[in-house]
């Protein structure tokens, strides 16, 4: 892992010193100009004027829209020295990934770099690159103090900004000559363009200038038409044999259903760091994102608050200050929306969250993939005549923590959900979403429902449950409507011993929606008049379904994309066809991306213009598709 000379740092205008915004900077003395990442600007709630830079690269030239601001002034986090920047120019990305940016861990191994473990910043996924500093600020990039450690050994470098680590902190990789990417710094802006007035200037900016071709990835893509696999045969390997072991051994019901699992750790001993304040970093930027987003922190609050309602989280027993016997951590947390769904915000645990070079997914066994193949599951719903699907409600949280593995779900949040009230510690009680072995832990819980229940609820509906469920969607079809309502009364029968409930039904047949109450209907079906109207077209584990005419379909959107690798890319991927139904078609797309791949155009290289006709009428021709 390569680190470059990236700080954390405060950024406020002068006009409004209340109003900061904590970055990582890069410092960059390739370039001689400052860049602002747009989202940031927006976040500071700054206007600055318009300007247009015409860059020259090794690629070619182009001219691109940006803002020209005066003002901003900038500390490192452990700092208490302010530094003006001069005239600031904004960027929609700053070229610097987050793995280049030094952290605690970063130093582990190096015996020299020792004394500054303390002067680095926890690293915090929320946080983003969001400012480059050149040499025209040569006082926030002048080196102050050097660690120069052995040749081709990491060093690190104080400036006014704070301490950064440079070099390959990792002995184990491989040459950067064998990296996906390599980011080169010199984009020469050629011109700044003001209101229609030309102003000659040479600036720079870091820039990605060759991204090597990955083509796994694009190998990938093209098997997609051909992922169903044999299953059944799979050996498991060592590491989920002893998964296997640690849920039988721990498995237990409790009085109200719900099955009860150990979180299945590597090392059942293991000690963890107190990772109290990286959660807190992470909540007090949380806390400003829910002030400035409208909808956001009603959204989040109404979530944490039905959370804890439910009984998914308890508030954590207090232990004392000072208090850590290596087996509390703290997992930050973030809102999500669903693309599909903008209304609907799920919280999501980062478990894999890292703190003194230790995260909770890090020490936690994945698990098989005890997942039915989506393949099987969608052929065996076209089989027969009447074909029923439905959803289990909150799968992961129908799976009980043990209580002596709760304290490694502590998370902050606040009293009563109001972001100036206390911080209090809360505990989650059941397995979450964001933890890598949830998944496994899940299903191996269902999957036992269906066994132990099988002779009391009829084997059709342990069958079901055990072999036509994907993660939490469940498929089938059956023969008659008789036989369909009476798995659904013996799946919802066989659930519910297990804690788990079964909703949101659809069916092709009337009979048997009319056989199922209003509040287990999917939602798209309740308000809806069977007698009259026709049933509507909804999604079953990503593909469309026309429930009225039981026919697969495809809705097709496209968006203006620009006639690129990159756009072409996006374009034939977001044709969801995981049973290949339109493959030949969608092959002479891929075939058009193949050949700019072995012709080594780069991402957003201009095509050819042969190439370009042949795109064009795919593109065109893409939208009949929904016509099938």
């Amino acid at each position: 892992m390569m680190h470059s000379m990236i700080v954390p740092v405060w950024i406020h205008h002068e006009s409004n010193i209340r109003k900061k915004v904590l970055v990582y900077a890069l410092l960059d003395e390739q370039s001689d100009a400052c860049f602002i990442k747009e989202s940031t600007m927006n976040e500071l709630n700054i206007l600055g004027s318009k300007v247009h830079l015409k860059l020259t690269t090794v690629t070619g030239e182009e001219t691109i829209e940006s803002t020209k601001t005066r003002g901003l002034i900038v500390c490192g986090k452990n700092e208490k020295i302010e530094i003006a920047l001069p005239v600031t120019y904004s960027r929609k990305n700053i070229p610097a990934r987050h793995d280049q940016i030094p952290r605690p861990e970063s130093v582990e191994g190096w015996p020299h770099l020792q004394r500054v473990a303390n002067e680095l910043m926890p690293y915090d996924r929320s946080v983003e690159v969001g400012l480059l500093i050149g040499l025209n600020c040569i006082r926030a990039i002048k080196p102050r103090e050097l660690i120069p450690g052995k040749d081709d050994e990491p060093y690190a470098r104080r400036t006014l900004l704070g301490w950064s680590i440079i070099g390959r902190v990792n002995g184990d990789c491989q040459d950067t000559s064998d990296s996906d990417s390599v980011v080169a710094s010199k984009v020469i802006v050629n011109k700044v363009i003001i209101n229609g007035d030309t102003k000659c200037s040479f600036l720079s900016s870091p820039t990605k200038v060759k991204e090597i071709i990955d083509f796994a990835q694009v190998r990938k893509l093209f098997e997609l038409d051909f992922s169903e696999r044999e299953t059944g045969n799979v050996p498991f390997s060592y590491q989920d044999k002893i998964f296997l072991r640690k849920m039988k051994d721990g498995i237990h019901q409790l009085k109200d259903g719900h099955y009860e699992l150990p979180l299945p750790l590597k090392d059942d001993k293991v000690k963890f760091p107190n990772s109290k304040e990286l959660a807190m970093c992470r909540l007090m930027s949380l806390k400003r994102k829910l002030k400035q987003k409208n909808g956001f922190l009603q959204d989040y609050v109404a979530f944490m608050k039905d959370l804890i309602d439910k009984g998914y989280a308890e508030e954590a027993p207090y232990q004392g200050p000072n208090f850590n016997d290596g087996r509390v951590w703290y997992i930050p947390h973030h809102g999500v929306y669903h693309p599909k769904k903008p209304d609907k915000i799920r919280v999501v645990f980062d478990c894999s969250a890292v703190y003194k070079n230790e995260s909770l997914n890090k020490n936690l066994l994945q698990g098989p993939d005890l997942t039915n193949n989506l393949i099987g599951v969608l052929c065996r719903f076209r089989k027969e005549h009447v074909a029923i699907a439905c959803d289990i409600e909150a799968m992961f949280h129908q799976v009980k923590v043990k209580p002596d593995h709760r304290d490694l779900l502590r998370f902050l949040w606040w009293e009563n959900g109001n972001p100036d009230s206390t911080v209090k510690e809360y505990r989650m009680t059941v397995h979450l979403f964001g933890a890598t072995s949830s998944p496994s832990v899940a299903s191996f819980a269902l999957k036992a429902t269906a066994d132990d229940y099988a002779w009391q609820c009829g084997t059709e509906a342990a069958s079901f449950v055990k072999n036509e469920f994907y993660v939490d969607d469940g498929l089938t079809s059956l023969p008659t409507t008789a036989e369909a309502i009476a798995l659904i009364r013996n799946s919802k029968a066989l659930c519910s011993k297990g804690g788990f409930k079964l909703h949101k039904f659809l069916s092709n047949k009337k009979e048997v929606l009319e056989a199922i109450s209003l509040e287990e209907k999917a939602k798209s079906l309740k308000n809806l008049d069977l007698s009259s109207e026709a049933l509507p077209i909804e999604r079953t584990l990503g593909v469309e379904w026309c429930i009225e005419s039981d026919t697969f379909q495809f809705r097709i959107s496209i968006n203006d994309k620009p006639i690129t690798r990159r756009g072409i890319l996006s374009t034939v991927s977001s044709v969801f066809d995981p049973m290949g139904m339109v493959s030949p078609f969608i092959l002479i797309g891929k075939r058009i991306l193949q050949t700019l791949c072995q012709d080594g155009v780069d991402w957003d290289d201009d095509i050819s213009d042969n190439l370009k006709q042949q795109w064009r009428r795919w593109r065109d021709d893409l939208i009949q598709l929904k016509e099938l």
